[in-house]
């Protein structure tokens, strides 16, 4: 089978440092590409994005980011809204808007489930990210995004989908709203940090009269009396349960140690929840 582009964004090393936007900006922006892409306008598209998602209530907050962008989908949509073959899938995975024969048809913009597809309003063209398909061709191995990266967020790779379906499940990786069925080609590790829920709290016991953190102790997250998730507090007698999803009901909580046990019941809602402080009696 052939080879074909993947790209592996690792939303965990991003800190939205930027690097990868300017980089798609200065490639594109009053640069044509004859049968790849016409010029991107100097202001309003961002066919690389980078979206922000702040998580946790104090003092246990942090904040995430994902770099977005034209996912490449193997059943694109925007193929099927387009006429003339205005939007040509290659053999090597990538998706092309052609810049000619796309002109005029906002409908592919309109399309796309992701948000993808940016509008041309003065050539009147539908626009998107093209996988840096101009350089692939000229011989490079990996877009202009991940050359810019100083934080190694992004990983361009050449796999059969069957080495690339293995690796997925070998670490982990994601795609977008996998439930539309469009079969994106950009895939996403720690997506959890931008859908998921967590829960945190501090855990302290009492050692002679004084309050003190309790390192080490034991936390068991519950759910209708079966265990969901375990953890072990930290130095600062502080844990964190990640991977829940938002908005699944009640949950228990337990933390025990040498000192004693302490327990709390919560609700999940959309956000994630710090808890307090649990003192072990």
């Amino acid at each position: 089978m052939a080879k074909k582009w993947n790209l592996i964004v690792d939303i965990e090393r991003c800190d939205n440092c930027r690097s990868c936007y300017i980089a798609v900006k200065d490639e594109h922006a009053g640069n044509d590409f004859p049968g790849y892409a016409a010029a991107q306008p100097a202001q309003g598209h961002h066919w690389l994005d980078i979206r922000r998602k702040e998580r946790g209530a104090y003092p246990l907050v942090e904040a995430n980011f994902q770099p977005v962008m034209c996912n490449h989908c193997d059943d694109a949509p925007c193929m099927k809204a387009a006429r003339d073959g205005a939007v040509q899938k290659r053999a090597d995975g990538i998706v092309i808007i052609d810049p000619v024969k796309a002109k005029g048809q906002k409908q592919i913009v309109d399309a796309c489930p992701y948000g993808a597809v940016w509008w041309n309003e003065e050539t009147q063209l539908p626009q998107h990210w093209i996988f840096d398909a101009h350089l692939l061709d000229s011989g490079w191995d990996k877009v202009r995004a991940e050359q810019a990266c100083p934080t190694n967020v992004f990983r361009t790779v050449r796999l059969e989908d069957a080495e690339m379906q293995r690796l997925a499940e070998q670490e982990g990786l994601e795609v977008e709203r996998p439930e539309l069925g469009t079969r994106p080609r950009v895939y996403y590790k720690n997506l959890h940090l931008m859908t998921q829920c967590f829960v945190g709290g501090t855990v302290v016991h009492r050692v002679g009269g004084v309050e003190e953190c309790a390192p080490g102790a034991h936390v068991v997250l519950r759910q209708a009396g079966r265990e969901v998730a375990r953890a072990t507090t930290d130095t600062f007698g502080e844990f964190k349960i990640d991977r829940l999803p938002p908005g699944s009901g009640r949950y228990e909580l337990e933390a025990s140690g040498p000192s004693g046990r302490a327990t709390t019941a919560f609700d999940l809602g959309t956000e994630s929840p710090y808890l307090g402080v649990l003192t072990l009696s």
